[in-house]
């Protein structure tokens, strides 16, 4: 227990795809193609592909409400700054990433989230993020979009679109964590999160400023998860009408997005990293100190994919419904897993940022490395069902 594997990419599998490209995009079916998988009739593959689509739809659409909602609280936080209007603000930011998280099984197959030509997910949740490129830190206090007003006269959605990412992967100035960290502020103690001070928005330098860029940060994000929620409409999405007319590659493409957060994203990029790092700041939710609930709202996605899990989608038919008709052991030992690495990651000890410090024997890095495993082995068994479907997919990201 606690020993390290290192991150598997299945890549002996007949399964696995030459690329990751290959495997991820979406086109109608030709005619007279097959549009089924091996062992599932054609009514039940487009029953499958139906009802993912139905709960990517719901999901996005929590997403955007609760974005909207926490848009309500950031706009009293601006009207009036104090200690319970910015507790408010903040509270509500953790309640809408709590129904953002789950999303983030719907990537990794250029569907409207992440298409390399138009794709928002970028703008939305790009990490890690060098909080000096957009505020001051410790040691700069001049730093930043915010307070570079000879070079950015005015703070518009343009600036903050034209910037991002702009020079370097970590130049982050728009999405959940550019917010975050316009809320929470740098996270200098290793035992809590950031304490952004609300002189910040009243007093401080450049305070008007900064709560434009808040507002127009938090307008950018609702309009980009309203544009990919509206494509996924069952009334009328264009991608949704897109998805359903393949059901093999929808299906393809829902495994695809199951694997790769599993193996590739979490339990490689986001955990993995942080673990064998020990730095603070490859936490995902670093400012607000929010990681271990990204990790579950991950886990919560990948499980909703494969369960058809979402309240809002009722009688449909799920992936895992498909598998129990032709290997009702696998289907079994994948819903296990699904339950065990979710249970592992409700049960984390301690913050992150305290989780990945000390000795491999210590109990948070211990339940991490765990945590780890588990995510791996669930990642596993999802390309065995692609095996079992005959049909390719990568856990790469």
């Amino acid at each position: 227990m606690g020993q390290r594997r290192a991150v598997r990419v299945v890549a002996s599998l007949v399964v696995v795809a030459a690329t990751a490209a290959s495997a991820a995009v979406l086109t109608a079916a030709p005619a007279g193609a097959a549009s089924t998988v091996k062992g599932i009739s054609a009514k039940d593959a487009k029953a499958a592909a139906e009802t993912y689509a139905d709960v990517v739809y719901a999901s996005y659409d929590d997403s955007v409400k609760s974005a909207t909602t926490m848009k309500a609280a950031i706009t009293a936080f601006l009207a009036n700054p104090n200690d319970a209007t910015l507790a408010a603000a903040k509270q509500a930011w953790l309640t809408a990433r709590n129904d953002y998280l789950p999303t983030e099984a719907f990537r990794f197959y250029d569907g409207p989230i992440d298409n390399p030509k138009n794709g928002p997910e970028g703008r939305i949740n790009a990490w890690p993020m060098d909080e000096a490129y957009v505020d001051y830190v410790t040691g700069s206090p001049n730093g930043g979009i915010i307070n570079n007003t000879a070079k950015y006269p005015t703070i518009t959605t343009q600036v903050l679109t034209e910037t991002n990412e702009a020079g370097g992967e970590k130049n982050i100035s728009t999405g959940w964590h550019a917010i975050e960290f316009l809320l929470w502020g740098q996270d200098n103690n290793p035992a809590g999160a950031g304490a952004r001070p609300v002189t910040d928005y009243t007093t401080g330098a450049n305070a008007q400023r900064r709560a434009e860029y808040l507002r127009l940060s938090t307008d950018l994000l609702i309009a980009d998860l309203t544009s990919v929620r509206d494509q996924w409409a069952p009334d009328g999405g264009a991608y949704w009408k897109k998805f359903v007319a393949n059901p093999k590659q929808a299906i393809t493409n829902a495994l695809r997005g199951m694997g790769a957060l599993s193996a590739g994203e979490l339990a490689g990029e986001r955990m993995s990293v942080a673990y064998e790092t020990k730095d603070q700041e490859d936490e995902h939710s670093c400012f607000s100190d929010n990681t271990n609930a990204d990790v579950v709202g991950d886990l919560v996605g990948i499980r909703r994919v494969y369960l058809a899990d979402h309240p809002a989608v009722q009688g449909g038919t799920s992936i895992s419904a498909l598998v129990a008709k032709v290997n009702p052991q696998l289907d079994a030992k994948l819903r296990s897993q699904l339950d065990q690495s979710l249970a592992l990651a409700r049960a984390f000890p301690m913050p992150f940022e305290q989780m990945i410090q000390g000795s491999d024997t210590a109990p948070g890095r211990v339940a991490m490395m765990n945590t780890i495993n588990a995510v791996e082995d669930q990642g596993d068994s999802i390309a065995q069902v692609a095996k079992q479907f005959q049909v390719k997919i990568t856990l790469e990201v």
